[in-house]
């Protein structure tokens, strides 16, 4: 059984940052391509970030410069280290396997004026 979980969310003031961690079980890991998303009150979700299996990355225009995933495949670990961040990053973030649709449970961030 495949399980996806997030952690590492939590309040911080604009200007800090948080790290992310998603881990995965239950699957290869090395192979698979991984992404963040987020979804905020009253919006719809939307594509952070994405990892491939080489490590090359993308990049949402809203977090790129401030935001940056990587991966751990001795870890079948995840990360999303978010830095600058801003109240409208507040959300809750959810991390992916990409093309495989399974999701982790997600994790609240939250970011005061």
């Amino acid at each position: 059984q495949v399980r996806l979980v997030e952690s590492g969310g939590g309040l911080v003031e604009a200007g800090g940052s948080l790290r992310l961690s998603c881990a995965i079980s239950g699957m290869t890991f090395t192979t698979n391509f991984y992404g963040w998303y987020r979804q905020a009150p009253g919006k719809q979700r939307e594509w952070v970030a994405r990892i491939n299996n080489h490590g090359g990355t993308n990049y949402a225009d809203s977090v790129r410069g401030r935001f940056a995933i990587s991966r751990d495949n001795a870890k079948n670990t995840v990360y999303l280290e978010m830095n600058s961040l801003k109240p409208e990053d507040t959300a809750v973030y959810y991390c992916k396997v990409e093309l495989r649709n399974y999701w982790g449970q997600g994790t609240q961030v939250t970011v005061s004026p």
